[in-house]
């Protein structure tokens, strides 16, 4: 069992602050990368027509296992459960708001990201990038701890392939999905 809960956020974090690393991405056109889901189809994000949220967050909890140690420490790491549970909760919202698609990201393999959704009753799909291949095409932030290159937590709103907005850094998480909504409602 964990030492802690990864449901909520403990507080005392440190925030993380804008390192300029997402400066570049706003008009940038989407590559051509098929990426696996949790459904397991593969989902090409440049060819998504309308609006798409994209939420990247560095690696998803287990239940059963305490996280990397520091990993608290770590600005803007903790509180990838909370924010996937926001966008669950907001799903809806950020639909009729004008999200044609929600995805959540992250470099964590597949059957990782499937535990994890069915776990949260996620009601849309993880996409995994194991191999780095888009976190590489687009020159996401990433961060590495316990062996692992993880994408710094952002959130992408692309229309048609094309990033239109970028929310950069990401914090507290568990208000990302509110923040996206917000966005989204004041585009309408």
């Amino acid at each position: 069992m964990r030492s802690d809960n990864l449901y909520q956020l403990p507080p005392g974090l440190p925030v993380p602050l804008d390192d300029g690393a997402c400066r570049h991405l706003p008009g940038m056109r989407l590559p051509a990368v098929a990426l696996l889901s949790t459904t397991g189809r593969q989902v090409d994000l440049s060819r998504l027509a309308g609006r798409t949220v994209v939420y990247c967050y560095p690696r998803t909890g287990e239940p059963d296992k305490d996280p990397p140690p520091g990993w608290d420490m770590i600005p803007g790491a903790r509180g990838c459960t909370p924010q996937s549970c926001a966008f669950r909760d907001h799903f809806e919202e950020l639909k009729r708001a004008g999200a044609a698609h929600v995805f959540g990201f992250s470099t964590q393999d597949t059957d990782y990201q499937r535990e994890a959704a069915g776990r949260l009753h996620l009601p849309f799909e993880l996409l995994s990038d194991v191999g780095l291949e888009l976190t590489h095409a687009l020159k996401l932030p990433t961060f590495d701890v316990a062996g692992m290159t993880l994408t710094k937590r952002l959130t992408l709103i692309l229309h048609d392939g094309v990033v239109e907005h970028v929310f950069y850094p990401v914090f507290p998480p568990d208000r990302n999905a509110g923040d996206v909504l917000d966005w989204l409602a004041s585009r309408q």
